[in-house]
């Protein structure tokens, strides 16, 4: 392995030989410079891994040194030394990118510390998580065999999403695969427990919050009469997606609480967003409110009435002392339009924003190319979405919205899953398209790759025939019809869809924030 080249830059570096002899005998390679002039044309010639920078020299003294390497290379980590504890001199050195700073006097170990902080992090932060990983691993796998609560599901999974983020951030692949079969695992058994648990749930109180009981159970709480909250659904929005623009929100917001809960089956628009708003399950928003409901089979919208269900659903729950707007972002334009006109929505007790373009990327996944090569897995669909988010209008709407005292409060209707595996099914020309789930008449198809709820009543979900029943694809299956089966298959595989049973779709977060 080569040597890590260093430039020391110090008026008084004879003074500093014994340091230079500890970090040559420990494998770096050393040049020094006595003045920022000198040192500029060595940074020129040469390419430095590093630089140790004095603050107090003569001449160009260290701060201006430092801008001037910074126009030569942006990219040069700087370590800068300095007598002085000034507040201002550090600030003025931290924001012109200085990699750390030391304070003299330094001893030799001080900076062979820091230079492994700076050169080698990635190096260490890689070997310490694959050697804490190879030690989980067997207790996360002893873990999943006893869950036998929802609670226990949510934190599994959690604590699978920060082994991938972490393992995905120091690129390795073995460990990466490793950790894709255990959470592949630790889908089959989720589906399993589904299967057992899921009816029970929607027919009791005994259960997570689902979609129907999130606004009633977590939102009311949070509005206050006195002042403004904005509820902003992120459609599609997964838990490892949340992870990643989290940071960049909390430069704004801090978090005051933050919940997982379960979205209903099927785990689509329609269903999981309809549920939420009205705090209804679906067979009862078709009975309540028939002129918002429109079945599988039938042509139109089916999420044309999320601000009449949302208005029916707070007036009940508040008896009619919450004002509020909704808006739905389905472009750019509109989205620029909110946050320039903010402030008219100080006066709503609650303004309630769904933003769609999570749902429109992943669903442009499976027609265009270029979207299927910027998300070929779920690395890239985290990088993708950050990028994304970083400059969305969503973005200016929540700076704004800090700026003006917004509470905040942040959700999805259900998350995604990248489907790997065709499953064959057979159904009638009535039989609903969603590639996680259909809906039908005598239905075909393998029950080792399904859940299936012949009577959709039980689970509270309305009946399109006297005979029809719901089958939900679970682990990263996707449904496929024998015609032209080859073609499908490969056309949607390692696409991301929603509807079925995974920890991906239905374990979704629900986060509360107060502006900084």
């Amino acid at each position: 392995m080569s040597k890590y080249k260093i430039l020391w830059i110090d008026d008084e570096i004879d003074f500093l030989k014994s340091h230079i002899i500890f970090l040559t005998d420990k494998g770096y390679k050393v040049d020094t410079s006595t003045n920022g002039n000198d040192a500029l044309e060595l940074i020129k010639k040469i390419q430095y891994d590093i630089i140790l920078l004095d603050e107090n020299m003569p001449g160009i003294n260290g701060i201006q040194t430092l801008k001037l390497v910074k126009k030569i290379n942006q990219n040069l980590k700087v370590i800068m030394i300095t007598k002085s504890e000034e507040e201002n001199i550090m600030e003025e050195a931290i924001g012109k990118e200085i990699s750390d700073y030391l304070i003299k006097p330094v001893n030799p170990n001080q900076i062979l510390l820091s230079l492994k902080k700076n050169l080698k992090e990635k190096e260490l932060i890689k070997d310490n998580s694959v050697l804490e990983y190879q030690q989980e691993f067997r207790n996360l796998s002893l873990k999943m065999m006893d869950i036998n609560n929802f609670e226990e599901w949510t934190d599994l999974y959690k604590e699978i999403v920060n082994w991938e983020i972490k393992l995905s951030d120091i690129n390795d692949s073995t460990m990466i695969e490793i950790l894709m079969t255990q959470k592949s695992e630790a889908n089959s058994l989720f589906a399993k427990f589904i299967s057992n648990n899921y009816s029970r749930w929607i027919n009791s109180l005994d259960g997570p919050t689902l979609s129907h009981h999130l606004i009633k159970n977590h939102l009311i709480k949070e509005l206050d009469t006195e002042s403004a909250t904005m509820f902003i659904v992120i459609d599609n929005l997964r838990y490892d997606q949340w992870i990643v623009i989290e940071p960049l929100i909390l430069d704004f917001y801090k978090k005051e609480k933050e919940l997982s809960y379960y979205s209903i089956l099927p785990t689509t628009t329609q269903y999981a967003r309809n549920s939420l708003f009205s705090g209804l399950m679906p067979i009862d928003i078709k009975k309540d409110y028939p002129q918002y409901w429109k079945d599988d089979h039938e042509n139109g919208g089916k999420n044309l009435f999320e601000y009449e269900l949302l208005d029916n659903n707070l007036k009940k729950l508040s008896n009619n002392r919450i004002v509020h707007e909704y808006f739905k972002i389905t472009n750019l334009k509109n989205g620029l339009k909110l946050a320039d006109n903010l402030k008219d929505k100080l006066k709503n007790n609650l303004t309630t924003i769904v933003y769609n373009f999570v749902d429109m990327l992943s669903h442009s996944k499976t027609e265009m190319e270029m979207i299927k090569e910027l998300a070929s897995n779920d690395k890239a669909y985290r990088s993708l979405t950050k990028s994304w988010f970083e400059n969305s209008p969503l973005y200016d709407i929540i700076k704004n919205a800090k700026d003006l005292g917004f509470k905040l409060v942040i959700t999805t209707d259900h998350g995604t899953i990248n489907v790997k595996n065709p499953a064959k099914i057979i159904g009638d020309k009535n039989t609903s398209q969603n590639l996680r789930y259909k809906t039908g008449k005598s239905l075909t198809y393998n029950p080792k790759e399904n859940i299936s709820f012949k009577n959709p009543e039980e689970i509270r979900l309305p009946k399109t025939s006297i005979n029809s029943s719901f089958v939900f694809s679970k682990e990263d299956y996707y449904l496929v019809y024998p015609n032209n089966y080859n073609h499908y298959s490969n056309y949607f595989k390692n696409t991301y869809q929603h509807g079925g049973v995974s920890m991906e779709e239905m374990i979704i977060p629900f986060v509360v924030l107060n502006p900084k």
